[in-house]
């Protein structure tokens, strides 16, 4: 697909739905960043997406199972993190990513 047609797509009225997906995405990607950024430096590449629900569950998608175990030991860091960022979490559960 040329990039007119695609500049052409993500500006039409009828993707609407892809402009708010795209923003969603953003927004997980910066969620992300933030909570990786308030934990220690040896968890680099721990977090590979987060989101924060509607009922206010903060999922944290770690990289492995090693990694989850480590981050369920973060989840009150993590919680402060976001709330710090501005954001309202509730409970945080930390899945593991099927790759």
């Amino acid at each position: 697909m040329a990039s007119d047609e695609l500049k052409n797509i993500l500006k039409s009225s009828k993707s609407r739905e892809l402009g708010d997906i795209i923003r969603r995405a953003r927004e997980m990607g910066e969620l992300t960043h933030v909570l990786s950024k308030g934990l220690p430096g040896e968890y680099a590449g721990a977090i590979v997406a987060a989101n924060l629900r509607e009922d206010g569950d903060l999922i944290v998608i770690a990289a492995s199972p090693a990694w989850a175990s480590r981050l369920r030991y973060e989840t009150d860091a993590l919680l402060a993190t976001a709330r710090e960022a501005g954001l309202s979490p509730t409970a945080c559960r930390v899945r593991v990513t099927q790759s």
